[in-house]
């Protein structure tokens, strides 16, 4: 049984590669220079003449591409997209609503949303581990003991990049500037529901795309609200965020940054620079004492996949609130959640001087991940749902 599978740039596509394998089924790789140009006439004829070459059961990608949905729609073939990045603007192009598609997004709220909206072809569905990689990670070498272990270890970005987009809005009006900076701090109170988007004022809006223009997709129903409260404020605030928490813990304990970003504003953590996603990251979830999870705040109420792997790992979570963890875990038993600057620095203060809870937490969580959260597991889902099984 065939799968025509888009080969493009993901953390778990060597992952659920070996899952499709092992449950029989033959992976076949496509892409295209043109792929995320909708309607490009280029892709249109070189992906009906692949659909054409061979009989595929049906196509799989990670994250939704409208160009692969009107395809598939046009060959009569279901589309089965996974969905792991957030914010994703494709999820509003017309395509959405293709009959092909079998859309699964690991956010609730998101997917409520979308559902109210009287989208059918989405489904809730969340991340999750290769149980087979993680439960076979080699012991650490001499030189990857003083570089992966710690007191506290944060593996991500931390949104500071030049061309971010939320600073290349220089000429905003110290109006439009103080408004944002007000509604980011008062966010930065609230965990569990993102308001920044019904607090833009047309006024403010306009304000932003006549300083970083935006032009709606062809295919494309987004509102500007939803692309500058996503991608534009929600990256900015999420950089804040996790350079205060950063800074706060790393002046109280050991802290490790993995991340591509210079921190010179974080003289009291230790950055490690990036590090590799399938051999690397793992053991550094293993043998960090405490591993944070500081949510891309895009992510309304969803399960990071750094949590997933995290708890896959053996490794222990200390996660700000996203309300679909209570969903599959319990706090204090799996896992456990931070609410604020005062009660991260007290809970790793808790955890650091209470080994034998903290590391039967870490086993709980890790036994559940591995037998529960699988690819295998997930796999089966999607294809129960388009009607595979």
């Amino acid at each position: 049984m065939k799968i025509l599978f888009l080969d493009s740039p993901s953390y778990g596509k060597e992952d659920i590669c070996e899952a499709y394998t092992t449950l029989g089924y033959e992976v076949v790789f496509f892409n295209h220079p043109m792929l995320y140009e909708y309607n490009n006439r280029e892709f249109n004829l070189y992906f009906d003449e692949l659909i054409s070459q061979n009989s595929y059961l049906f196509v799989f990608s990670f994250n939704f591409f409208p160009s692969i949905s009107a395809g598939c729609q046009r060959n009569g073939l279901k589309y089965l997209s996974f969905v792991y990045d957030s914010p994703q603007v494709a999820l509003y192009s017309y395509t959405v609503i293709n009959p092909c598609n079998y859309i699964f997004l690991f956010d609730k709220t998101l997917f409520s949303s979308l559902k109210k909206e009287g989208i059918e072809t989405i489904y809730y569905l969340p991340l999750c581990v290769n149980e087979k990689r993680l439960g076979k990670l080699p012991d650490l070498t001499a030189s990857q003991i003083s570089r992966f272990t710690s007191d506290v270890s944060f593996v991500g970005s931390l949104y500071t990049e030049e061309h971010n987009l939320y600073d290349r809005m220089k000429t905003i009006s110290d109006f439009t500037r103080g408004y944002l900076e007000g509604i980011m701090n008062a966010q930065r109170k609230v965990n569990g529901y993102f308001f920044i988007q019904e607090l833009l004022t047309p006024d403010v809006l306009s304000d932003m795309k006549q300083s970083v223009p935006y032009l709606t997709r062809p295919d494309g129903t987004e509102s500007d609200a939803y692309i500058y409260a996503n991608y534009f404020i929600a990256r900015k605030l999420t950089s804040l965020e996790r350079i205060d928490l950063l800074k706060n813990v790393s002046e109280h304990y050991q802290t490790k940054l993995f991340t591509f970003n210079p921190t010179p504003f974080l003289p009291h953590c230790q950055n490690m620079g990036s590090v590799d996603y399938l051999n690397e990251m793992p053991l550094i979830f293993r043998h960090s004492k405490i591993n944070l999870n500081i949510t891309l705040r895009s992510i309304y109420s969803g399960i990071p996949l750094r949590a997933f792997d995290i708890m896959g790992a053996g490794g222990f979570l200390l996660s700000n609130y996203q309300e679909d963890f209570l969903d599959y875990f319990t706090p204090g038993e799996d896992f456990d959640y931070y609410d604020g600057t005062d009660d991260l620095l007290a809970k790793t203060d808790y955890y650091l001087s209470h080994e034998k809870e903290r590391c039967q937490i870490a086993e709980n969580a890790c036994h559940k991940i591995l037998t529960e959260h699988t690819y295998e597991n997930r796999i089966k889902f999607m294809l129960k749902t388009a009607g595979f099984h």
